[in-house]
């Protein structure tokens, strides 16, 4: 009862540890890393960093609203001052006494005593501006800027567009990067085959030997250099076997999905074809590679900050409205308030700054020059860069033709040899080399056709076909 129990327990452990092993391919790794990888979502972002921008700049169009207010209180007065009438009067008395008897006789109701007072008071203090509260509504709309409104807008959207470039950019890398990866892992998995093979073989080498050995045909010796060399296979396996488990765990990390929760569907080898197929029009294609368009808007971007410079430097106007009020002394009998409205225009332009923003306009035209040298520069590298890929997966291709050929041969060796060592007319020696050659030349080949892969990916997205 306890043994079925362990079985059917072992087998549920087999079943969630097969299913949790999902089989991806190539293009699911790229579609994953597109959509996980950190780079990939660094573009995204920074694309739509570049859209607020743009809409930030839009704004520029519209006019300004500004609110301002004070409320302030003063410890003593901002206005204070001394009034003396008396002092004030006693000038005018030699001409004011005359008439005021006059008009007194005229019958005027003139009080004499008023004017005693009038004229002996005491100085009167006048105090203002102790506290108040000022406030304005200003709306002021730009009419001419020299133009670096729309130049902003239109750097502000080119801005947009160098970033959507460089997300493709960032993606393309990734892809490649994916490739790479894929393909490392691929060629560790065939290497793994080649060396379960080469156990194979060796482990019926050793069977042979044994039997000879405990037949009396041969010495001890012969027998050590078997399990020597099987020693040497197993230490290679766990170099292998480590090696592949960090190359999935880099491509995991790269896609973002766990290390144990997936495979890759190695079959894709056996499918690859060597046909000369990829060649493509460089020319035709260098016009529309990312790093070609990015130098067009490098220039575009010097020829607006021309444009720009120049802008700073030509007149600037604007005309606005607003509203006013002020309250000031609350509290006081005396308090004054007031509000109103205004509207206004204003217009400058800067006559000193016109020498160094000759020389800083220049500047910006000698950057466009730069930009201008450094794209047709290029330009050449890059048509070089492509011939040099396309002679490279040429060289790929004949590579694995010549690794078949090689294996073909190997093949061929490793049975002449066993056969001599059966026969007695060859020695052990010959036919572990035989052994050892065989594997080597099928580790060529899985590199030669992994590193095939990798070079006509790169040579596809140097053209535009990937």
């Amino acid at each position: 009862m306890k043994r079925k129990i362990i079985i059917i327990a072992t087998a549920c452990l087999l079943g969630i540890s097969s299913h949790a092993q999902e089989i991806i391919s190539l293009e699911k790794c790229k579609e994953l890393a597109l959509a996980n990888n950190t780079k990939a979502q660094n573009s995204r972002l920074s694309l739509e960093a570049a859209g607020q921008v743009r809409k930030e700049a839009f704004t520029k169009y519209f006019p300004s609203v500004s609110l301002s207010g004070i409320d302030f209180r003063a410890n003593k007065p901002m206005m204070s001052m001394e009034m003396d009438i008396a002092s004030m009067m006693t000038p005018l008395t030699s001409v004011l006494t005359p008439l005021i008897g006059w008009t007194m006789e005229q019958g005027a109701p003139i009080d004499p005593a008023s004017l005693t007072a009038l004229g002996g008071g005491e100085p009167m203090q006048i105090e203002a501006l102790k506290n108040g509260i000022i406030g304005a509504v200003m709306v002021t709309q730009p009419v001419f800027a020299g133009g670096q409104i729309i130049i902003g807008n239109k750097l502000a959207k080119l801005g947009v567009e160098v970033a959507e470039l460089q997300k493709a950019m960032t993606n393309d890398e990734i892809l490649l990067t994916v490739e790479q990866y894929y393909w490392q892992i691929v060629a560790l998995e065939e290497k793994t085959k080649s060396i379960a093979e080469a156990e194979t073989l060796l482990n019926r080498i050793h069977a042979d030997v044994k039997d000879a050995l405990d037949a009396g045909l041969i010495n001890r010796n012969d027998l050590l250099k078997v399990e020597l060399k099987q020693n040497d296979l197993e230490s290679g396996k766990l170099k292998l076997t480590n090696g592949l488990h960090l190359a999935k765990s880099v491509l995991a990390q790269f896609i973002g999905v766990a290390p144990n929760d997936f495979d890759i569907d190695v079959t894709l080898v056996e499918n690859v074809s060597l046909s000369p197929t990829v060649s493509a029009d460089h020319l035709s294609a260098l016009t529309q590679r990312t790093e070609y368009l990015l130098l067009g808007k490098s220039i575009e971007a010097g020829e607006l900050q021309v444009k720009m410079e120049t802008g700073k430097h030509l007149p600037t106007v604007a005309v606005g409205a607003g509203w006013n009020y002020y309250k000031f002394d609350r509290g006081a009998s005396q308090a004054m308030k007031q509000d109103f409205g205004m509207v206004f225009a204003t217009a400058s332009v800067s006559l000193t700054d016109w020498w160094g923003g000759s020389h800083a306009v220049k500047k910006q035209k000698i950057q466009v020059q730069i930009a201008k040298n450094e794209k047709n520069n290029a330009e050449e590298l890059m048509l070089v860069q492509m011939q040099q890929l396309r002679n490279e997966v040429e060289e790929a291709a004949q590579q694995v033709y010549l690794a078949d050929k090689a294996i073909t041969a190997a093949l061929v060796n490793v049975r002449l040899n066993t056969d001599y060592y059966e026969a007695g007319t060859s020695l052990l020696t010959d036919l572990l080399e035989a052994q050892s050659a065989l594997q080597q030349t099928r580790d060529q080949r899985t590199e030669a056709i992994t590193e095939f892969c990798v070079k006509l990916a790169k040579y596809k997205q140097t053209t535009g076909q990937l």
